[in-house]
């Protein structure tokens, strides 16, 4: 059994070569997915021959250490002793900053970039972006007709897959997890956009991380990628998918401080209420309160863009006596409580109640604070 499988040029030695596994017996990969994560020495390949060796797939987990559900149903599948129907690859990406205490609550380690930004040049400024440029040797090297990507919201909410593409074969890809897409033209560096140019990929959000519904839902889509005969097309026409496009991203300038109360903090420009996750999805009816600001505009604390590149920060928020509100119906998602996350990523998507792109045009009425 090989100790690694890459060994590209990398003189400062800041990105390990893959920990490589072939067809690992069952019974060697611990009793839970801690046990197995703790034996794990570093990024890890795991090759499994399927009944048909003439075609691959691949599936990526873990590139942020704090979403563990992609690892725990691999993890469970792996046990089961199954074999897949066709070649799979599974990389396992951030095992470092998974295992860092406690055990899968560290997005990445600390000072480092966040991996799913660094899948384009330029690769060698560090770590991550090696350990990156090597995750993308490992799919040209194998050339799998599909890649799944699977993720964990940081807050609890519904499944949905997000991809550049909404054509039949990154449809049907979707289908086998969930019935939702969030299609984006936003390009930020994510692993999802390798499919303009070598494979079709799509990223699965299963919901939250801490949420067993997410980690039964990555094990059931897990076992359709794994053993179904064909995974790009889908003759089950009754199948519908939602489709939510371009997103805005809504981002936190860095002068935003932020903190989540259920009243407003006067130490703080940005209270955001606690449970403000509960309007992952669903349709958000325009003036819902989503939390106060105090001693800033709108614009000093916030950033949201569309994939023009505009920004549409008045067509999505307002200001009323200090009460942060929504401007129109909306549906968002990936809304976080987590404000590590929503400083150093972003705090929500958003998209029209119908899932159409918001585009500008409503405008702030007179007097409101923008």
């Amino acid at each position: 059994m090989h100790s690694s499988v890459f060994h590209d040029s990398d003189p400062a030695g800041l990105a390990p070569d893959f920990h490589y596994l072939e067809d690992p017996a069952p019974g060697k990969l611990g009793e839970t997915p801690e046990a197995f994560l703790a034996t794990l020495p570093g990024p890890t390949l795991i090759y499994l021959h399927g009944e048909d060796r003439s075609r691959t797939r691949a599936l990526v987990t873990l590139l942020h250490g704090n979403e563990p559900s992609g690892f725990r149903a691999l993890h469970r599948w792996l046990r089961s002793g199954a074999r897949p129907r066709v070649n799979i690859v599974c990389l396992i990406a951030s095992v470092e900053a998974a295992q860092r205490p406690p055990t899968f609550s560290h997005r990445t380690l600390p000072g480092q970039r966040d991996l799913n930004r660094c899948f384009r040049a330029p690769f060698e400024v560090d770590a991550q972006g090696l350990l990156a440029q090597r995750i993308l040797a490992a799919l040209a090297q194998y050339a799998p007709e599909a890649v799944i990507d699977v993720h964990n919201t940081s807050g609890s909410g519904p499944s949905f897959a997000v991809s550049i593409s909404a054509d039949a074969r990154h449809l049907a890809l979707c289908t086998l997890f969930t019935r939702r897409m969030v299609l984006t033209d936003l390009r930020m560096g994510s692993l999802m956009e390798i499919g303009e140019h070598m494979v079709p990929t799509i990223t699965i959000e299963c919901g939250g991380r801490l949420d067993d519904g997410a980690h039964t839902l990555a094990w059931a889509g897990i076992d359709h990628f794994f053993r179904r005969a064909e995974v790009l097309h889908d003759e089950r026409t009754e199948i519908a998918v939602e489709v939510m496009r371009n997103p805005v991203r809504l981002e936190l300038t860095p002068r935003c401080t932020l903190a989540y109360a259920e009243a407003p903090r006067d130490d703080v420009y940005l209270t955001l209420r606690p449970g403000i996750e509960r309007h992952n999805f669903g349709v958000t009816p325009a003036g819902t309160a989503l939390g106060w600001v105090r001693g800033a505009a709108l614009g000093e604390l916030f950033v949201a863009r569309n994939n023009a590149r505009s920004c549409l920060l008045r067509d999505l928020l307002l200001l009323d006596h200090g009460a942060l509100l929504t401007r129109q119906a909306l549906k968002l998602f990936m809304i976080t409580n987590n404000p590590d996350i929503a400083r150093s990523d972003c705090l929500l998507y958003a998209v029209q109640a119908d899932g159409s792109e918001l585009v500008p045009g409503v405008g702030a009425p007179d007097g409101a604070d923008v």
